[in-house]
């Protein structure tokens, strides 16, 4: 019998909701929060004790210093001294969550005018750069755009073959060289022939580069001038891939590839195998860049536009 396909496996009968799905993927994270919040507020007035506790229970979900603070003087307006059912917390929670996280919950816009619309994925090593491309090349051309890969990662000659293997899956061209190969040069040649081709869309892949390394940066730099040499106007996005197992680090992901690639937008990953999903709702409120997607999983399916209330319901565990 043949082998399942990814698309097999993402058949939508065959799957939950994306929402039970979002949900699940984050009981990790939310499990310890809602606890917390049942343990504090149960036959149990508002004091300052409490309020200390709730904070560092925020702080522990890896919510930031910034919006624990936030969260914990709004769940004290008005309300010292007074018996505070749990759910009505969770409540609250939810809203302050949501409106961090609202102006920066932003659609992928790729704009039909720039052909092709060039789409930079960078971040570190593991975050899942790779299969993030795999997956948002089969969006995109699910929705009749003319899709084409570039393997611009020519450290690995793993990242190559994963992404050839994507392309075949996708059904979408892939344009690579052999590993060692100049990276700079290989996206001069992936621009200019899917700019030949007709190609709606491009997306290039980078080596998983750790920020602090400084010739790994320069690399990206480097790639960067050889993009425009072709289309002084692109790349027209550059999302950072974080994966959410590192919690408190993708905080200085996003500073150092922010000032290196220009990051227009994230794409958080992993969210289903972590507690650490709090990490997000920290970034948005630090760096306000804008939140595209988010993934819960390994099928295509899995990655989809990141909704603001849906994510902040399942973070704090509510149905």
């Amino acid at each position: 019998m043949a082998k399942d396909t990814p698309q097999d496996h993402a058949a939508p009968q065959a799957r939950a909701s994306w929402w039970g799905r979002l949900k699940e993927g984050l009981r990790r994270s939310s499990s310890g929060l809602s606890t917390g919040i049942s343990d504090l507020f149960t036959k149990r007035k508002l004091d300052a004790a409490t309020l200390d506790d709730f904070e560092d229970l925020l702080l522990r979900s890896d919510l930031g210093v910034d919006t624990a603070t936030r969260i914990t003087r709004e769940i004290a307006s008005g309300r010292y001294g007074r018996d505070l059912d749990p759910d009505a917390v969770r409540g609250i929670l939810v809203d302050e969550i949501e409106a961090i996280l609202a102006p920066v919950a932003l659609p992928l816009d790729v704009e039909p005018e720039r052909k092709p619309f060039v789409i930079l994925m960078v971040g570190v090593n593991g975050s899942g750069k790779t299969t993030t491309i795999g997956k948002l090349g089969a969006k995109l051309k699910s929705q009749g755009r003319k899709v084409m890969l570039a393997a611009g990662d020519t450290f690995r000659a793993a990242a190559i073959e994963q992404l050839k293997l994507w392309g075949e899956r996708i059904g979408t061209p892939v344009i690579a060289r052999q590993q060692g190969a100049d990276a700079a040069g290989l996206v001069f040649e992936a621009l200019a022939t899917a700019r030949e081709q007709g190609a709606d869309v491009l997306l290039v892949d980078t080596a998983g580069r750790l920020q602090n390394r400084a010739e790994l940066m320069g690399e990206l730099e480097k790639m960067l001038r050889s993009i425009k040499k072709v289309d002084p106007s692109a790349p027209h996005a550059v999302l950072l891939v974080l994966d959410a197992t590192v919690g408190q680090n993708a905080l200085s992901q996003v500073e150092i590839f922010a000032k290196t690639a220009g990051v227009t937008g994230l794409v958080m990953t992993k969210l289903d195998g972590t507690a650490r999903g709090g990490i997000l709702v920290a970034i948005a409120g630090k760096f306000k860049l804008p939140i595209h997607l988010i993934g819960v999983g390994e099928a295509l399916d899995d990655l989809e536009p990141f909704s603001a209330r849906d994510f902040a319901r399942a973070l704090v565990g509510m149905e």
